[in-house]
């Protein structure tokens, strides 16, 4: 700390000396203080440092849990009514799920047949604490990449999508409800550009082996 200088004269030299024989008190008085002071702040640095230190990888939720439901594999059997350029029929699928990596979201591969002919998709199924909601994401093999979002009340999911074919607006919504631990049936209904809901697909899945854990990352 800076001090203002003395002058050097008679009038001011008993203040002057008195500083000078104080000195060493003052100094140890301010070392002290130091001392304190610097074991005060590192105390807080280190707890701050183990406030801000990682606690180990993230864990998934008790949401994400429920999506252990899809976990297996699933026989797939359902119904397809003529929708636009798209025939009606009877279609079936396996689909295969399982926890990915670090279980926070569940991917699912599917194969089947329909009207449209073969099919084969790869899906992910997580949820997103932000928005609290579930998400879906599907890959197919004829190029359609479909984003879905959802929630859950009960044994009943609720899942909807927006996309467009052609000029027209495309609503979607999905509707799954868990029978049993191993059935469940699917309901698929369209609006076009903001009309009615009609049902498209019909559909029921019965689970016929449990997946492994998931596997840690």
């Amino acid at each position: 700390m800076y001090h203002p200088r003395t002058p050097h004269n008679a009038e001011n030299a008993g203040f002057h000396d008195t500083c000078i024989a104080v000195g060493p008190i003052q100094t140890e008085v301010i070392v002290k203080r130091v001392i304190v002071l610097l074991a005060v702040g590192v105390m807080f640095f280190v707890v701050s440092i183990q406030a801000q230190a990682p606690q180990g990888p993230p864990k998934p939720g008790p949401e994400v849990k429920r999506l252990a439901y899809n976990i297996g594999t699933w026989n797939i059997v359902g119904e397809a009514k003529p929708f636009g350029p798209m025939p009606g029929g009877k279609f079936t699928a396996t689909e295969k799920c399982e926890w990915y990596s670090g279980g926070f979201f569940v991917t699912c591969h599917s194969e089947g047949t329909g009207p449209m002919g073969p099919a084969k998709g790869v899906s992910f199924l997580g949820y997103d604490p932000n928005e609290k909601v579930y998400t879906y994401h599907e890959f197919t093999n004829t190029g359609e990449a479909i984003d879905s979002k959802g929630t859950v009340n009960g044994d009943t999911w609720n899942w909807t999508a927006e996309s467009k074919m052609g000029d027209t607006k495309i609503s979607v919504r999905v509707t799954i409800k868990q029978v049993s631990k191993t059935e469940y049936t699917f309901k698929l209904e369209i609006s076009q550009n903001g009309g009615e809901f009609s049902v498209v697909e019909e559909a029921t899945g019965h689970k016929v082996t449990a997946a492994a854990p998931a596997k840690k990352s």
